[in-house]
């Protein structure tokens, strides 16, 4: 006989790991998917589990090669609690089981365990929360796609925005909005546009043309930069200031961040009453999203980020809004007359055709054969007057400055030691489990390392 306890040595993580949590925890998360009288012998869940931990703690491609792994290395049979000669569980099993047998909510429960476990031992900090999103690629080749329609959907603060809207008109003593689709208060006057944009304006209903792949429709075209287009999935993650992840959401990878951040905030707030900071990079620096952390008491700690304006031409911030007299003040110290207020929440303020055609500086502010300046402000827009105050202040700096040692260091190392690269997965929910448990492992990984 083989004793393989001494064989494994006593500062192993997986040793570690089996200390931490106790696995009999997983018999009452699956106990209602078998049968206790009827079919042949199950393998052990706690065994099928623990199989799948130690390929994600270790990065191990497929579960295939996992097996392999486990025939052949004595620490893993020892955490199995098998012996040198037990036979290993087929992959086919372990693929089934966690591809068919096991529900989503199981997986949800995984990760909600280690992380309750996790904060439990008092090493999870969620005053200060980062919140971003990576990439995944997937398995779909970007040669076979197809070209659909697809209907934009609505947001969730639609309603909200479109009450306050209507309020905003009848104080200026405007009609209602019409509900039609098709009118999206696009100016037509040729004139050039000052607007902060919230990224994912558009009608409702309204169709426009997407690229779906052939061989997993569930995946969107990511585009990072001017060259690189690929199908890939989007994971949106919010972790503590230890790094620790709190939560995370699985999308197509063409769903853009600010989309998700609502679902993402709205569980971490609830399960953690402490957070008082939530830091983000400029792609969640909408008028919504400040508007929502901040009407819940919290700071945004966000980026700088650069006006959506040709260059040399005047800056948005240039244009300054005088909330007295309701009007915009333009750099040569003329007024812009509020005109209306568009379905998308922007105020509309216009500028005196007469004076800008004999302005000095006309050809830094306007290529309107019309000589008149369009500007746009959003109702919303105190809301991101107040994150820019902020991100000036000693607070605001010191915690964005943190990102680049938490959020950011957590999507390096997921997929850098942890294969969360790219996925074999296909299908949103397969593809959402699978990153549901590399997070789990790695909350697993880092407790036991800190225990």
């Amino acid at each position: 006989m083989v004793d393989i306890e001494g064989l494994v040595p006593t500062g192993h993580l997986l040793r570690k790991v089996d200390k931490v949590v106790d696995f009999d925890r997983i018999y009452e998360m699956v106990e209602h998917f078998y049968c206790e009288d009827n079919g042949r012998p199950a393998i052990d869940p706690v065994i099928l589990v623990k199989m799948a931990f130690i390929q994600h703690i270790y990065g191990i491609k497929s579960l295939r090669q996992t097996v392999k792994e486990i025939d052949m290395n004595i620490a893993y049979r020892w955490f199995l609690h098998y012996d040198i000669d037990t036979p290993i569980p087929h992959f086919a099993t372990v693929s089934y089981a966690f591809s068919t047998r096991f529900p989503n909510e199981v997986f949800e429960e995984i990760f909600a365990w280690i992380l309750e476990s996790a904060v439990e031992r008092r090493l999870v900090d969620a005053r200060t929360v980062f919140i971003d999103a990576t990439h995944i690629k997937a398995s779909a080749n970007k040669k076979k796609n197809r070209k659909v329609l697809a209907e934009k959907t609505a947001r969730l603060y639609d309603e909200q925005l479109r009450a306050e809207i209507e309020t905003d008109r009848a104080a200026h003593g405007k009609k209602p909005l019409k509900d039609k689709d098709d009118d999206n208060d696009t100016p037509k006057n040729g004139g050039q546009t000052i607007t902060e944009s919230t990224t994912d304006s558009g009608c409702l209903g309204e169709q426009q043309s997407a690229v779906c792949s052939a061989t997993s429709p569930d995946c969107g075209l990511f585009h990072k930069g001017e060259h690189k287009v690929e199908f890939a999935y989007t994971t949106h993650v919010a972790c503590d200031e230890h790094n620790f992840i709190l939560n995370c959401e699985v999308t197509p990878g063409n769903v853009h961040d600010s989309r998700v951040f609502d679902a993402v905030y709205d569980a971490v707030t609830e399960k953690f009453d402490e957070v008082e900071t939530i830091a983000v990079d400029a792609g969640y620096k909408t008028p919504w999203i400040c508007k929502k952390v901040q009407d819940d008491g919290k700071n945004i700690s966000t980026a700088y980020k650069s006006p959506m304006t040709k260059r040399g031409f005047f800056r948005s911030y240039e244009f300054v809004y005088d909330e007295y007299y309701d009007c915009v003040i333009c750099p040569n110290n003329q007024v812009l007359k509020y005109v209306t207020t568009n379905r998308d929440g922007h105020r509309e303020f216009k500028s005196d055709p007469k004076i800008c055609a004999d302005c000095p500086h006309r050809a830094k502010c306007t290529e309107s054969r019309s000589c008149q300046r369009l500007v746009q402000k959003h109702i919303w827009e105190p809301y991101i007057d107040r994150a820019e105050d902020f991100r000036h202040s000693p607070e605001g700096k010191a915690s964005y400055a943190l990102r680049s040692q938490t959020i950011e260091r957590v999507f390096a190392d997921a997929k850098e030691n942890h294969g969360m690269r790219y996925t074999m997965h296909r299908g949103l929910n397969h593809v959402r489990n699978w990153v549901r448990l590399t997070f789990a492992a790695m909350n697993l990984k880092k407790m036991a390392m800190w225990a």
